[in-house]
């Protein structure tokens, strides 16, 4: 999946929370898409989402809560070791007391507070707060 997707839809859900929806529909979607909303649902940042038809070009139906300031995906890869990730979500969000930054692992998708307690590093794809 192309993270430029992954960025217009993280995107998509930014604007229609400033322009005050209750839902949002986003599409093409991916796997990677669905686990990044599955994150941020966890968290409590969307309430929930659908996937509809996901074997042909496929859309997800995102029900937005209010709470998103922002979120972001990179478009540059940037791997991060264990131990960098706490420097590395300190740097980039904007506030110690809320926030993710969504990695992926060989464990798959996780978060950075997940991935610091199972000690493993990756890739990030995003952020959120």
């Amino acid at each position: 999946m192309g993270r430029r997707i992954l960025n217009d839809a993280l995107r998509s859900m930014v604007n229609a929370e400033r322009r005050g929806k209750a839902l949002v529909e986003l599409k093409p979607i991916s796997t990677v898409m669905s686990s990044f909303l599955q994150i941020m649902k966890h968290h409590g940042y969307i309430k929930d989402f659908q996937v509809y038809d996901p074997h042909r070009v496929g859309r997800i139906r995102v029900e937005l809560q209010g709470r998103i300031n922002d979120c972001k995906a990179l478009s540059h890869r940037k791997d991060l070791k264990a131990r960098d990730i706490e420097a590395y979500r300190l740097q980039t969000l904007p506030t110690h007391q809320w926030g993710y930054v969504v990695i992926t692992t060989p464990d798959g998708i996780l978060d950075h507070e997940e991935a610091i307690r199972k000690n493993v590093g990756g890739q990030v794809l995003g952020y959120f707060h």
